[in-house]
């Protein structure tokens, strides 16, 4: 399109020409931008969520395993938290762990097959009780920071798969969505991490809730409240797919 502009202006055209290369040449760069995944990401700061499914005759053992070992890996790199599913996946753990960059893990990695303790009393018995293991990264969207709850409870890990076009497109009113359940004491909102590797164009939103109960009664109050029921309306126009899970924080967890 811009070679069509160019051409235009060399081959001496007329205005209603240069006007319809020009009107090509925004367009195409009005429809890029429609696809855009929105700002620059200048912070590298980035989250790895790891989540292990462990075979079913081993789960117990697994965990107690993780809770007496863990504090090894621990020391290497932060980690944010660590969970056991209780409702939404079974026989799974979900540990999510912070990186300033990508060299920064690429260092930390490197140094984990050298650490014989960790390898001797960790990894060689936690591999025969892993069925399947999953890695993605994911940055914070820019208008959230990572919150510690002030005391212990339960964490629900909320999923969704969003239309292709990334921030762009949805962010706005995800946004309104999210800020609507917070600002109204609904819900304690932890983090919003958005898909750089793995799924792409999904979020995981985690909350923090007292117990299971607290969060019910919450939920089912916020569905008769027309504040939220607007901004969700808005935000699922954009919403392919949603996943639901209840976490149980592990005792080695730095989020309670």
């Amino acid at each position: 399109m811009l070679c069509t502009l160019r051409c235009a202006l060399s081959k001496g055209k007329t205005a209603a020409a240069l006007t319809s290369a020009w009107t090509d040449l925004t367009r195409g760069v009005q429809a890029k931008a429609a696809f855009a995944t929105g700002p620059r990401q200048h912070d590298t700061t980035f989250y790895e969520f790891r989540t292990y499914t462990i075979k079913p005759s081993l789960m117990a053992e697994f965990t107690k395993l993780s809770n007496e070992n863990f504090h090894i890996r621990m020391a290497r790199s932060e980690m944010i938290g660590y969970w056991t599913y209780e409702l939404g996946g079974l026989n799974k753990v979900l540990h999510i762990w912070k990186y300033d960059s990508f060299a920064h893990r690429s260092a930390v990695r490197s140094k984990l097959p050298q650490d014989k303790e960790w390898q001797e009393k960790y990894i060689c018995k936690a591999l025969p009780m892993i069925e399947k293991q999953e890695i993605e990264i994911a940055y914070l969207v820019p208008w959230c920071k990572l919150q510690k709850p002030e005391k212990e409870g339960v964490y629900e890990l909320v999923t969704y798969m969003f239309k292709p076009g990334g921030p762009a497109v949805w962010g706005q009113a995800f946004k309104a969505a999210i800020s609507t359940h917070v600002h109204n004491g609904y819900a304690n909102l932890v983090g919003i991490f958005n898909t750089e590797y793995g799924l792409i164009n999904q979020v995981h939103v985690l909350w923090w809730n007292e117990n299971a109960d607290s969060r019910a009664a919450g939920r089912h109050v916020a569905h008769e409240d027309a504040r939220v029921v607007a901004a969700v309306r808005e935000s699922v126009r954009f919403l392919d797919s949603q996943r639901n899970a209840l976490l149980i924080p592990a005792p080695s967890s730095p989020l309670k």
